[in-house]
C-alpha cells in the first residue's frame, strides 16, 4: 500500500537567484610593505621615458638626418666656397704663366687670345693688367685658395666663428668691387674681353652672393631680410646685367655667336 503525502505538508524552498563569480579580493599592502618599497620611480637623466614625446620628435629626428638645423643652407655656400675658389685659383695660375710669358717674349700670344674681342693679350699689355704693380693674378692666387678652404671647412661641418665670416665677406666684396672695376675697364676703356677674366667674374659674384646671403640668414650682418628666400632670382638678374652690358659693347661681335651677323 504506497502512502502519499498530503500537498498541504509538502514544504516548498523559495527559488535562488543565480550568484555572479565572485572577484577574488585583492589582499591589501600592508603598511611596512608599502613604507619600503623605493619612493623614487623618475627615470635616470637622459631616459626617454620621462620625456615629452613632442620635444623628442625634433632631436631624433635632426639626428636621423645627421644635420642640424640650417646645415643645409652653409653647406651650399661651402660648395660655392670651395668650387669657386678652385676655379679662381686655376683661372689665376693660367693667367700668370700666360702674362710671364708675354714678359719673355712680347710676340707670344695667350691661349685665350682668339679674335679682336676675345684678346686676353690686349687686356695683359695695359696698365688695368697690373694694378698694384704686379699682375693682377697674383692677388687671385693669394685669395682664392683662402675661400676654397673655408668653404671645404663648411662642407666638413665645422663652425666657423663670427669673425671669420666677417673676414670672408670683406674679402669677398672687395673682390667683387675689384672684378666690376675690371669689366667696366674691359667695356669701356680696353675694348676687349678676356675669357679667362670672365670665369673669374663668375665665380667671384657667386661667392660674394653666396657668402652674404648667408651672413644675412645667420644674422652677421645684423639681420634676415625676407628677400634672401629668393636669392637666386637676384643673381641671375645680376648675371645677366652684365650679359646685356657686353652686348651692348660688342653688338656686331655678339651677332656673330648667334649666327645673325
Amino acid at each position: 500500500m504506497v502512502t502519499t503525502t498530503p500537498r498541504s505538508r509538502q514544504t516548498q524552498q523559495p527559488a535562488q537567484p543565480p550568484q555572479s563569480p565572485q572577484t577574488p579580493e585583492t589582499p591589501e599592502t600592508p603598511p611596512s610593505a608599502a613604507s619600503s618599497a623605493p619612493t623614487d620611480v623618475l627615470p635616470a637623466v637622459g631616459d626617454d621615458r620621462g620625456m615629452d614625446p613632442v620635444d623628442t620628435a625634433t632631436p631624433r629626428a635632426a639626428a636621423s638626418d645627421g644635420a642640424a638645423p640650417g646645415d643645409t643652407p652653409a653647406r651650399g655656400v661651402g660648395a660655392v666656397l670651395l668650387v669657386g675658389g678652385l676655379v679662381g685659383a686655376v683661372v689665376a695660375l693660367v693667367l700668370l704663366l700666360d702674362k710671364l710669358a708675354l714678359l719673355a717674349d712680347p710676340a707670344f700670344v695667350p691661349s685665350c687670345s682668339i679674335d679682336p674681342v676675345l684678346s686676353c693679350g690686349t687686356i695683359m699689355r695695359t696698365e688695368q693688367a697690373s694694378v698694384l704693380g704686379f699682375p693682377n693674378p697674383v692677388i687671385g692666387l693669394l685669395t682664392y685658395p683662402v675661400a676654397a678652404a673655408m668653404g671645404a671647412l663648411v662642407l666638413a661641418r665645422v663652425a666657423l666663428p663670427r669673425w671669420a665670416w666677417w673676414g670672408l665677406q670683406a674679402g669677398t666684396t672687395a673682390g667683387m668691387l675689384f672684378v666690376h672695376w675690371l669689366i667696366v675697364q674691359s667695356l669701356v676703356v680696353i675694348g676687349a674681353l678676356c675669357p679667362w677674366c670672365m670665369v673669374a667674374w663668375v665665380v667671384t659674384i657667386a661667392m660674394f652672393w653666396a657668402t652674404t646671403v648667408h651672413n644675412l640668414r645667420e644674422g652677421h650682418l645684423g639681420g634676415a631680410p625676407a628677400a634672401v628666400r629668393h636669392h637666386g632670382w637676384g643673381l641671375a638678374a645680376w648675371y645677366l646685367a652684365i650679359v646685356v652690358a657686353v652686348v651692348a659693347t660688342f653688338p656686331a661681335w655678339a651677332a656673330g655667336l648667334v649666327g645673325l651677323a
